[in-house]
């Protein structure tokens, strides 16, 4: 009998159901949008019963016309930061998810800062204080949302990421867990100690009795039939933060290793092998996964806006029709003119952490037009990413030679060329755009025996080298590096 893999990506802008045979081979994909829930500050949420919803829906569009009885396991990948809460025992949620992009938890951050404890969870967590992370936002959800800090106190509630949501859902209430990729990006677990941290935990007002079970990222987190949709209950093996998914499934499996997906932010990572470090250089440290019995740390720098800026240009702006309008008008752009637009229209992550910078458009000229700011657009993607890429390696003291990358930006010519011109490495693209779900797949089909390591190589992949002159490649960053300082805050 054959043996079926189905990988769940649940992310910023919808979620996706991805069936898998027991070649690795993808058979077919369903997918469905949620509602960007988008307020007069600037608040950006999500409905989680919405997602869950969705979630059962492209599970049935998926399963149409094939033998259910051939599906073996469950694999999770997560859109990471965004937080929520909900009442244990009736799996109701209290109000909306707060989305990773929304910074609304600032004031929690001010106050924790005033505490004088940043630096503790600095060298605890190894994140800079941030309202981009969970910690404060759960703090938010706790002191907004009605009857959500009562129910905590009669340990009635969960918290935590949408993996420890659909986790809940799909196990009929039976399981509250979440996986080491996850904890790690909370702002509340020790990456030294591995356990969620009493202390950094209570400058939030966050009781750790109340916080998922953290689970390694290819155990058994429960079974599940998607209510009824299959004729058995299945294990979900494989649960894994998006990012982290994507690394796994690009085989970055070595010290040294890096690679950035292209979404609707971006995560660039590379994995450090089994012992921490410590960034100096505004990134973050944190768990690449806990699997085999072993962790595995990463370096990563977070980017709010980077495939998002295409959408804003045809969305809101409404300049394009579709994103396969930017490579060709790119290309037809005055290559000297020296238009730059900085995306920091909910503040700047990794390297900057300024979350009270503001986007910018700097260097504009007689011969800007539409044609040179869809440029600068696509330009800003490749730049912010190779700003995150030169602090790793200043932090690990090694050179990036090769870059892999994913994401559906990916497929823009232009811009994979330019990125690899600006960081002057090679990149490497895959032939799949999924490997967010493709992680915890292969997660899962190896802790199954569905297929074994060899599996790491099916992908294959076309290569972008340097062409760019050397000064020219240096009189361009420069640019940007001034760019960004304009836009940066006093503090």
């Amino acid at each position: 009998m054959a043996k079926y893999i189905i990988s769940i990506d649940q992310s910023t802008q919808g979620t996706k159901a991805l069936l898998f045979d027991e070649t690795g081979s993808i058979m077919r994909r369903t997918d469905r949008p949620h509602k960007q829930i988008i307020n007069e500050k600037g608040w950006v949420s999500h409905d989680p019963e919405e997602i869950y919803s969705n979630v059962l829906e492209v599970v049935r569009e998926l399963l149409e016309g094939v033998e259910k009885e051939c599906v073996v396991g469950l694999g999770i990948s997560n859109q990471r930061e965004t937080s929520l809460a909900w009442n244990r025992i009736t799996g109701k949620p209290y109000g909306n998810a707060v989305v990773w992009q929304c910074a609304r938890a600032v004031d929690v951050c001010a106050r924790v800062e005033a505490a004088g404890a940043a630096e503790v969870i600095r060298q605890k967590t190894g994140m800079n204080l941030s309202p981009y992370f969970p910690a404060s936002k759960i703090a938010w959800l706790l002191e907004n949302e009605e009857g959500a800090k009562e129910a905590a106190e009669r340990h009635e509630i969960c918290h935590g990421t949408i993996d420890s949501w659909l986790v809940f859902k799909l196990t009929e209430g039976k399981e509250y867990r979440t996986d080491y990729s996850n904890a790690s990006r909370t702002q509340l677990f020790n990456i030294f100690d591995l356990k969620w941290d009493a202390e950094i935990c209570k400058l939030f007002g966050i009781d750790p009795a109340n916080m998922a079970e953290v689970t390694d990222s290819d155990a058994c987190f429960g079974e599940t039939d998607f209510e009824g949709l299959l004729p058995h209950k299945i294990p979900i093996h494989g649960v894994l933060g998006d990012s982290h998914g994507s690394l796994f499934g690009q085989g970055c499996l070595q010290p040294g290793m890096i690679k950035s997906t292209y979404g609707t932010g971006s995560s660039i990572m590379m994995n450090i092998g089994e012992k921490p470090i410590l960034s100096t250089h505004g990134v973050v440290t944190s768990l690449a996964w806990k699997i085999g019995g072993k962790v595995n740390y990463v370096l990563e720098g977070n980017l709010n806006y980077t495939g998002a800026v295409i959408t804003w240009l045809k969305d809101d702006l409404q300049i394009i029709a579709s994103p396969g309008e930017t490579g060709p008008l790119a290309k037809a752009a005055i290559q000297e003119d020296s238009l730059y637009l900085v995306p920091a229209f909910s503040g700047l992550g990794a390297p900057y952490w300024d979350s009270e910078a503001r986007a910018s458009v700097v260097g504009m000229s007689r011969t800007t037009r539409k044609a040179e700011f869809v440029r600068a657009a696509l330009e800003c993607i490749a730049y912010q990413i190779t700003d995150v890429v030169q602090a790793m390696a200043e932090d690990a003291g090694v050179p990036v030679k090769e870059l892999r990358v994913d994401g559906g930006p990916t497929r823009n010519d232009y811009l994979m060329q330019f990125q690899s011109n600006i960081a002057d490495t090679g990149v490497l693209v895959p032939d799949s755009e999924e490997l967010s779900a493709i992680g915890p797949a292969y997660a899962a089909g190896l802790q199954l025996g569905v297929w074994d390591e060899s599996i790491f190589g099916k992908l294959n992949r076309v290569s972008y080298k340097p062409d760019m002159d050397a000064k020219k490649r240096e009189q361009k960053y420069a640019g940007w590096k001034k760019a960004v300082a304009s836009v940066i805050t006093n503090k």
